[in-house]
């Protein structure tokens, strides 16, 4: 297994590896941020790649998103797309290993980020999300739904396992199979929110 770090991500983007990345935001993604009222949510978006989902944020109106990535290609193009936004203060870009992030947020969204960490960081990634958030911030997004075997990234996983995993730190609002995922990725989804535990 390739050891997924900075410049691991640097070379899979300057290279167009990117298989994750569909070209947009994912409809339940977008459907679910399209029902959230409060546009001056704190939000994070880790792993942030090309930042489909920062641009859907920003047409709705969202007035506080940041986007982290740990290798600097796409902060640095985001720079140049974004320069109103970022000049507004609506849009936050942070070059960073996300374990070593500090602020607090209302809600983070989970796109393609947990499937591409090596699966041994996973317990880090669920004792560090709590950490991130607000009383009663909401974790929400997608992960996938297969067998989690060596040959990645992305890492699969279950239900079962996300559930062990989230349980000590969240309240689970919903865990389920997409019913609006992409063809390729149909059946193959979960989405989810999880609440922070007080």
């Amino acid at each position: 297994m390739p050891t997924l770090n900075a410049n691991y991500w640097e070379t899979r983007y300057n290279q167009g590896e990117s298989g994750w990345d569909i070209g947009s935001a994912s409809k339940p993604l977008i459907e679910y941020v399209e029902q959230i009222d409060n546009k001056d949510l704190k939000i994070l978006i880790p792993g942030c790649g090309n930042a489909h989902e920062a641009e859907v944020l920003l047409k709705l109106g969202f007035q506080h998103i940041t986007v982290l990535d740990y290798a600097p290609s796409p902060i640095r193009d985001m720079e140049k797309k974004y320069a109103k936004e970022i000049a507004e203060g609506r849009l936050n870009l942070v070059c960073a290993d996300f374990f070593a992030h500090h602020n607090s947020y209302d809600l983070i969204i989970e796109q393609t980020f947990f499937c591409a960490l090596d699966p041994a960081l996973r317990p880090e990634y669920a004792k560090q999300m709590p950490k991130l958030l607000n009383e009663n911030g909401k974790l929400a997004g997608l992960l996938f739904n297969f067998p989690l075997t060596q040959e990645g990234p992305p890492f699969g996983g279950s239900k079962e396992e996300y559930l062990k995993l989230f349980e000590p730190n969240f309240n689970i609002k919903v865990m389920e199979p997409c019913h609006n995922s992409i063809k390729p990725r149909d059946g193959r989804e979960l989405f989810f929110i999880l609440q922070k535990s007080v």
